[in-house]
């Protein structure tokens, strides 16, 4: 017999997230992180750390690590925010800018957590459909809304668009709010950042676990115009004055100020991925282009869940989405190159090449 007390509780699908193995012969490829280690000053940073220190309260505006992030970007402290992980950005740039009676706007195909934070926060939306070859088509935003959300590349498409079509969806948007959410853009060479100079309705959300491998550490910041930038600053002093620990603001920091080693593992990942994905086009795989640090492959002879599955008996772990128009795909993180060489002579075997 349900309690009468049931009907008050919280009804929402959460966010479902990657599945974590447990063992050690594991090829861990289904949750796009960076195959590679965080840049040697953070473990500097880290070991210099002291300890004491975690007795008071770390910087309430994590302004280090905002003015690391400042510099990295050639704008001033007051454009940026910083959070506990892109997720925690986000999901304060959704309690500051997205309270209309007009739908927040974003792709059906698209990063599986905003209908998750709409649902919680009671925010209206509607999804837009990517066209046949998951692209997103701009115009179609072009339209009556309270907020507009929008990865750039897409995931789990890997699809980027270029600076001008963003340009377009901001310009022909200016009454309300566009998010673009970077969390693979180091990877694609394309960031709207400097648009933040010219539209002061553009936040763009950047996070450090992916191109920066900090996703242990749980970093992220918000580019945008100083007003919106204090929206965020309200609303995480409303819920939550302290969202960054005082050793994630040292470590956040050390990671973006070391360009050279960003770069360079930028391009390690970029050189696997697209080896890969030559690879996996010789075996019969289509997938498109890649912007991003993983790939979006389909067989036309052999399901995805088949594929996922046997390598999975295998020990190599990819992404499957049992999902209306993508559930023949598989999303695969881009892992060393040892890793990958690995997973294409798993799908050899299994493709009988």
């Amino acid at each position: 017999m349900e309690k009468p007390f049931f009907k008050n509780l919280i009804k929402i699908e959460p966010y479902t997230a990657g599945e974590q193995p447990k063992g050690g012969d594991i090829i861990k490829l289904n949750a796009n992180e960076n195959p590679y280690p965080p840049s040697p000053a953070v473990q500097e940073a880290i070991s210099g750390f002291d300890a004491e220190q975690l007795r008071l309260y770390p910087p309430m505006d994590a302004a280090p690590l905002r003015q690391a992030v400042a510099d990295f970007y050639g704008v001033d402290r007051s454009c940026v925010f910083a959070g506990n992980g892109s997720d925690d950005v986000l999901a304060a740039a959704f309690r500051a800018f997205f309270n209309s009676d007009k739908p927040l706007l974003y792709p059906d195909i698209t990063y599986s957590f905003y209908p998750v934070w709409c649902d919680l926060l009671r925010i209206p939306y509607e999804t837009i459909p990517v066209d046949e070859g998951f692209n997103v088509r701009v115009e179609d935003y072009c339209r009556e809304n309270g907020g507009i959300v929008l990865p750039n590349p897409n995931a789990p498409t890997t699809i980027g668009l270029g600076l001008d079509r963003i340009e377009y969806l901001i310009s022909s948007n200016r009454e309300s709010v566009v998010i673009i959410d970077e969390a693979y853009a180091d990877f694609s060479g394309v960031s709207c950042v400097p648009l933040i100079k010219k539209y002061d309705n553009l936040v763009v959300t950047q996070t450090f676990s992916k191109s920066r491998s900090l996703a242990g550490m749980r970093v992220a910041a918000a580019i945008a115009d100083p007003y919106l930038i204090s929206c965020l600053d309200a609303v995480k002093d409303s819920y939550n004055s302290y969202p960054m620990d005082a050793v994630a603001i040292r470590a956040g920091a050390a990671a973006i100020a070391d360009r050279e080693y960003f770069e360079q593992t930028c391009r390690r990942v970029i050189a696997t991925r697209e080896r890969t994905a030559k690879r996996l086009r010789e075996l019969g795989f289509i997938l498109p282009d890649s912007s991003a640090n993983f790939l979006f492959a389909t067989h036309p002879g052999h399901s995805a869940e088949k594929i996922f599955t046997y390598l999975r008996e295998r020990g190599i772990y990819i992404r499957y989405f049992r999902k209306p128009r993508i559930d023949n795909y598989l999303r695969i993180t881009i892992g060393t190159d040892e890793q990958m060489d690995r997973l294409i002579e798993e799908l050899e075997r299994l493709l009988g090449r």
